[in-house]
């Protein structure tokens, strides 16, 4: 395989798990949560990369998606780590504790809550979670652009 072709199917597999987000939200009814989006963003960004590293034929662009990819799948698996309850999430969405609050905090904690609960697991197949699909997809596919950052011409 060709530089340029792996970098057509990095590419290529960054823009299939932003389809397949869009096709759990849209048509499978599951909203992401905050961090779902998150995951997404080095995504889009490996999907420019890709298309400037495939036009400008430069190393740093492979780099770069590596880094991207690395990015998303730190995300995924602290994501995982939330929804498995292992460590506390972002307290904008996740569970966080009423004690001691008084009725305005108590409404004001209620009315800036998101609709969607990151520490919470909408859909999982075989024990894994979407973000732990999403760390495991986004490692290889950084083992990839590694592969071809370091190939010789």
């Amino acid at each position: 395989m060709t530089k340029s072709q792996a970098t057509l199917l990095l590419t290529l597999a960054s823009a299939t798990m932003i389809l397949a987000a869009w096709g759990f939200q849209y048509i499978g009814g599951y909203p992401p949560c905050k961090m779902c989006y998150w995951q997404r963003y080095p995504h889009f960004a490996a999907i420019v990369i890709g298309g400037l590293a495939l036009a400008l034929k430069t190393k740093i662009f492979a780099w770069l998606g590596a880094l991207a990819m690395l990015i998303t799948a730190g995300i995924g698996i602290f994501h995982s780590g939330v929804e498995r309850k292992l460590w506390d999430g972002p307290s904008s969405c996740s569970s966080t504790s009423i004690d001691g609050l008084s009725s305005d905090e108590l409404f004001n904690q209620i009315m800036s809550a998101p609709l969607v609960r990151c520490d919470e697991i909408p859909w999982e197949m075989f024990g894994l979670t979407m973000a732990n699909l999403n760390a495991l997809a986004s490692l290889a596919f950084a083992a990839g652009w590694l592969w071809v950052a370091l190939k010789k011409d």
